[in-house]
């Protein structure tokens, strides 16, 4: 154990002794000898926050992540001293902070360490740029598990990996390979049952060892800023997303629209082209709602033009797309053409917008235009200019969604692929160079979009996609994993960042399906889509280098592979809206890995494969070639297969025959599945009747089914309906609670049950107490109902 002194150890400093404790209300005090302070702020009994000063000096407290709508507070705090240490008490935990070495060790109320510093603190003064490299290392509990940081392209339990985060364009990136787009400092600790999170609110370049160098040893540091890092207690893992996520914000309702399939390319050019992939997608019956326009609709890659040759009347085009059912979504990059004939250049030059260097000259780099300006998205200023350039095109053209793209910001021809370090920004009123800002551009790039389209698509609601990302971007923006390959290596990997995003508090998001560089055949295009219908978002997207990779490209026999799977993801679309609905307001990510939803079981610990859809379906992809069938793991209690309906109880491994038309998918007992019929595109079909596949379960279980008018803001006046089902099933019957909430008047009229799994021959029917023939309820196979929507209690019995 090293002694904390005032001299350097291996280039650290190091708090020395407490010399003074104060209070103020919810913030706690200890400064040391030696100047450094730990201030600890108690949000919630179980979420503190830890910043130290060097110096007695804090730094500006100002944060780009955390939500300024997050609800916080707490109902006990006590502080006691003795002789060695300072005792802090809420009502979840216990904090012990050192007097000697400022060391702090976290534990629950019934004593048991769930954090616990090492080294705790210490710094090195940075004689290059200035300031301090930050620095803490914490303890790494026996058989301690880690999850999180993001888009990460590796196993998804990060024991034994080292990690950084510097929002990078990585194209074609490597399985291992980091960093990638996205910098979100927060991971998750599973020790003895116990989970909690950590997450370093600190913009500049952050690493991060979970036991790699000295495997009893977890660390993280920064290049520069404050040591600021929030601690938040479960025990359940989804308490600390949840806390997580209530911190860093959660986005609203996307219009339904968002939800359905999309279709993209580097690019779709000219107008004809456009017009015969979507013509394409109605006369083969696959189900699309958006198709995407890269940089080629532009005049030369700038910014808010058109290229008259290739789009003569973009108004017309848009309009006629949208009478099909398409929405349009096109491309902005940040850089602006160096250009005195370009109105956009001339209005960020002449009101100095654009960032600068140290020494004043204005910061050029080469992207698709060739030589650009970047704006200073960090200048509140300049995002509100920026959002007011897509008046043009979201009122006056039509245009429906934005994809953000190359915003870490991606630079050309240099080294280090973005902008030099000496680059200096705004950062709202907090002036620094680009080491501070870079991972939070591309963030402050979106969130000015996501402020113009929602502005300028009133009273709809906004879409708005972007490539890089900081943690807190989630409240602006829709994300996908970027440049990746098609390859099966980059199957597995999409499946295991989706499933990292949504533990990362980011759940709106996908990957390029099929893959963006190189050629899929058809057998991995095809179990791909497989994999991204089940992802929150879902877009086929490709260099279109290598050829072409619509769902028809590979014959017809992977074509109405495609097209199944596509159908069922619309057939699902009120489930997905619902899990949707529950991470927006409830903070529940929508997809979750094995290890959240049952952290008891230590099978779970390691799974990189399965994943959760919402809360009831479990989906298995599969991610080799050739393969009949795939081993699995199931995890504990009852599931139905999707497509058989076979029972299968859970808790251990299981072949599953898995032939290139299907994937293992299995449904939880208990669990309602809300479906509307198969359409072309949202909105097509008018809803007559809400199908609910009922899956029988000994026991009780809960689910709810979110429905709104699909665009707009009458559901935040209370019109909305929210139907909480609740199933109880005996050996001889089955019964079923519906609880309503929210003013919204659905189009349906009429509710068909469609039960799975009953142990009996239904014999009578009860709706609200109330016995019904049931010839009157058209039951047809013995086991389909139709009721009234408006119904409260359904009584089910029957012979065994």
């Amino acid at each position: 154990m090293i002694t904390n002194t005032e001299l350097e150890y291996k280039g650290n400093l190091y708090p020395n002794h407490i010399v003074e404790f104060t209070q103020d209300t919810d913030k706690l005090y200890f400064t040391t000898a030696n100047g450094v302070v730990l201030q600890i702020t108690i949000l919630r009994g179980s979420v503190f926050r830890f910043r130290y000063a060097v110096n007695h000096i804090f730094e500006p407290d100002f944060s780009y992540a955390i939500d300024p709508e997050g609800t916080m507070g707490y109902s006990k705090l006590e502080v006691v001293e003795n002789n060695t240490e300072y005792i802090i008490t809420t009502a979840r935990l216990s904090v012990l902070v050192d007097k000697m070495t400022l060391r702090v060790q976290i534990s629950d109320l019934n004593g048991t360490i769930i954090n616990e510093d090492e080294l705790g603190f210490h710094w090195e003064e940075n004689y290059e740029y200035g300031g301090n490299t930050v620095k803490m290392s914490k303890i790494t509990q026996t058989g301690e598990s880690f999850y999180g940081m993001g888009d990460k392209a590796m196993h998804s339990n990060l024991k034994g990996k080292k990690v950084e985060n510097w929002v990078t364009d990585q194209f074609a990136y490597a399985k291992e390979q980091d960093p990638l787009y996205k910098a979100i400092p927060f991971f998750i600790g599973l020790t003895k049952g116990n989970a909690y999170g950590i997450f370093f609110d600190n913009s500049f370049k952050t690493s991060f060892d979970f036991s790699h160098e000295r495997r009893n040893v977890t660390s993280f540091w920064a290049d520069g800023g404050e040591m600021n890092y929030y601690f938040i207690f479960g025990p359940e893992m989804s308490k600390v997303v949840s806390s997580y996520s209530s911190l860093t914000g959660t986005p609203e309702l996307p219009p339904l629209w968002a939800l359905g399939f999309h279709q993209s390319k580097w690019s779709y050019y000219p107008e004809s082209n456009v017009k015969e992939i979507a013509e394409q997608f109605r006369q083969l019956r696959i189900p699309c709602d958006a198709i995407y326009l890269d940089i080629d609709y532009m005049e030369g890659f700038k910014c808010f033009t058109w290229d008259k040759n290739h789009f003569p009347d973009p108004k017309r085009m848009i309009a006629e797309l949208e009478e099909d059912g398409f929405k349009t979504v096109v491309m902005i990059d940040p850089g602006i053409k160096v250009d005195r004939d370009y109105w956009v250049y001339n209005e960020a030059l002449e009101n100095d917008y654009f960032c600068k260097r140290g020494d004043g000259p204005l910061m050029h780099g080469k992207v698709w235009p060739g030589e650009c300006n970047f704006p200073d998205f960090t200048n509140p200023e300049v995002r509100e200019w920026w959002a007011e350039l897509y008046k043009e095109f979201m009122t006056e053209l039509g245009v429906h969604a934005v994809w953000n793209d190359m915003n870490e910001p991606a630079v050309m021809e240099v080294p280090s692929k973005t902008a030099p370090l000496d680059t200096r920004h705004n950062y709202d009123g907090y002036p620094c160079t680009h080491r501070k800002a870079h991972n939070v551009y591309g963030m402050q790039m979106v969130r000015a979009t996501y402020e113009g389209v929602k502005k300028y698509v009133y009273p709809l609601r906004p879409f708005v996609i972007t490539r890089a990302a900081f943690a807190g971007t989630q409240r602006y923006s829709s994300t996908w994993t970027g440049d990746n390959v098609a390859t099966w290596e980059h199957l597995w990997i999409a499946n295991v960042q989706i499933q990292r995003m949504c533990l990362s508090g980011y759940s709106f998001v996908g990957s390029d399906i099929g893959g963006f560089a190189e050629q899929p055949d058809g057998e991995l295009f095809a179990r791909w889509i497989q994999l991204g219908i089940f992802h929150p978002f879902c877009r086929v997207h490709s260099s279109g280098d290598h050829g072409d990779q619509e769902p028809w490209s590979f014959g017809t026999e992977i074509t109405d592979v495609v097209r199944k799977f596509i159908e069922i993801r619309y057939q699902l679309l009120p489930y997905l809206y619902t899990m949707f609905y529950k991470y927006s307001k409830e903070n529940l990510p929508m997809i979750q890995s094995l290890v959240f939803f049952d952290q008891e079981d230590s099978q779970t610990h390691f799974r990189t494969d399965e994943f959760i859809f919402g809360e009831k379906i479990l989906v298995c992809p599969i991610q080799e070639p050739n393969a009949q069938g795939r081993r699995l793991y199931v995890p504990r209690g009852i599931w139905y297969d999707f497509w058989t309906q076979e029972r299968v109880e859970g808790g251990k491994e299981k072949w599953v025959i898995a032939e290139l038309d299907k994937i293992p998918v299995f449904v939880k007992a208990g669990a309602i599945i809300p479906k509307y019929p198969i359409q072309q595109y949202v909105g097509e079909k008018k809803i007559d009747e809400l199908l609910l596949d009922v899956y029988y379960k000994e026991g009780t279980e809960t689910s709810e089914v979110y429905e709104d008018a699909a665009n707009g803001y009458d559901y935040k006046k209370g019109r909305y309906a929210l139907s909480n089902f609740k199933l109880t099933g005996k050996e001889n019957s089955v019964t079923v609670q519906l609880f309503k909430d929210g003013d919204f008047e659905t189009d349906y009229q009429t509710i068909r049950l469609n039960f799975y799994g009953l142990p009996f021959k239904i014999k009578t029917v009860m709706v609200d107490n109330e016995e019904i023939v049931l010839e009157n309820l058209l039951l047809e196979n013995d086991h389909v109902l139709r009721i009234d929507k408006n119904f409260t209690l359904l009584h089910i019995t029957g012979n065994i």
